[in-house]
């Protein structure tokens, strides 16, 4: 690239020509018009204009992505590189998501456009924050070094007050967890706010480190729509000993979360619920590859992804790109968040987890019913999840290992039969 430009890479389909339709992408969005207005010089509009640098054709397709008039035409496929210059639109996320990504669903012609990659200039590297704690200081906070991060959910959203959710929070102290969190549904209501929720637990999570010296990070909900009552809540959080909060980042947006990075002393759990509207259609919005680089600059330092076997709707091959996509710098290693996979896991995933994901244990690995219904209890529903990451590490089948881990024996045989039956 011989200037500072910012790449997007977009996967159009069309009954019409890929590079007409291409080049009014880039015009669409940047110089805006083929009228010559006021002021304008051909050397102004050759520094702002995007530029159509390639055209990878892809295997046409006869059934559009959106329903179309076009009866009988064949569908055009290619993956487009445009390049916008810095200059033209600054490192402010907000200019970038408007006229890279946010006018370009609106252009006619387009069956389908799909936003697939973005690589940023090295001036977004210095602009914004990144994580504050990510994978080091996710692992420092929790001293756990050796082995992924284990982490559970209490699921209070179903009606459940402060003392009842720190009963359940004590019976996960008790079984020596990791991390607990709450659920991203759970805000402030009437039956459970947010003092009142911080008030019961954190006393529990303070007496047991006093007690072990060790501190379960546990992440509280302190979403809000105001800022300003978003970071009471923060304070709330740190001034009864807490560490960690739960942020549901598409409902504050990017003005709230970077408010949230600049003054905050939490670790920022990132919940990405709302995210599937802009992905669930292949035909349209955008690969998690993209949507990701917004966060991870603003300054996440956990996101939550989904994971192998997930009870929602995203495949495994979905999930291994997202993985993959949190564990590539943007510019350097420490930008990196600390990958969480959920989503109805339990310790059978755990050996394919490790193999497709790169053999690694840098992540957290939550699990909900996996341990919280294991038919031993909590304590023994995190001692199997724990033993199926050590057969996973060590190459052993979990059916061998469980010979000697009456925990992982007992989870084999109940979520085994609920996994195939899902």
């Amino acid at each position: 690239m011989s200037r500072s430009v910012i790449r997007l890479t977009y996967r159009i389909e069309t009954a019409g020509d890929v590079a007409r339709l291409a080049a009014k992408i880039a015009s669409d969005q940047s110089t805006g018009t083929f009228v010559e207005l006021p002021g304008e010089t051909p050397e102004l509009k050759a520094r702002v204009a995007a530029q159509v640098v390639a055209i990878r054709p892809l295997e046409p397709v006869e059934t559009p992505s959106f329903p179309s008039n076009n009866t009988g035409a064949l569908y055009a496929r290619a993956d487009v590189d445009i390049e916008f210059p810095l200059e033209a639109i600054g490192t402010d996320l907000a200019a970038l998501m408007t006229i890279a990504i946010g006018g370009v669903y609106s252009i006619k012609g387009f069956s389908g456009i799909r936003v697939i990659d973005m690589v940023l200039p090295q001036a977004f590297a210095t602009a914004y924050p990144g994580p504050q704690f990510g994978i080091v200081g996710s692992r420092r906070l929790t001293n756990v070094h050796d082995r992924p991060i284990i982490g559970s959910i209490v699921k209070p959203a179903l009606g459940l007050r402060p003392e009842d959710t720190a009963a359940l929070v004590q019976d996960l102290l008790d079984a020596d967890v990791d991390f607990i969190k709450d659920d991203e549904k759970l805000t402030s209501p009437a039956y459970s706010p947010l003092k009142a929720r911080i008030a019961a637990i954190m006393p529990r999570i303070l007496q047991r480190e006093q007690k072990t010296g060790k501190k379960v990070m546990y992440a509280f909900g302190i979403s809000y729509t105001d800022p300003d009552e978003m970071m009471r809540n923060h304070d709330l959080v740190v001034q009864a000993g807490g560490n960690a909060a739960v942020i549901n980042i598409n409902s504050i947006g990017f003005g709230g979360f970077a408010f949230l990075r600049k003054r905050s002393g939490l670790v920022l759990h990132a919940h990405r619920n709302g995210w599937d509207i802009l992905t669930r259609h292949p035909g349209l919005g955008m690969d998690f590859k993209v949507y990701q680089q917004f966060w991870r600059l603003l300054g996440v330092d956990q996101f939550q992804i989904n994971g192998i076997g997930a009870k929602y709707w995203e495949p495994d091959e979905s999930f291994l790109r997202s993985f993959a996509a949190l564990k590539t710098p943007l510019f350097t290693p420490q930008d990196c968040p600390l990958p969480v996979v959920g989503s109805g896991q339990w310790g059978g995933q755990a050996p394919e987890t490790y193999r497709r994901t790169g053999q690694t244990v840098d992540l957290m690995y939550l699990c909900g019913g996996g341990i919280v219904s294991h038919p031993g209890g909590p304590a023994a529903g995190v001692r199997a999840v724990r033993q199926a990451w050590a057969a996973a590490v060590a190459g052993i089948p979990l059916e061998d290992y469980a010979r000697d881990c009456p925990e992982l024996a007992q989870s084999l045989a109940k979520f085994t039969h609920h996994a195939q039956d899902a």
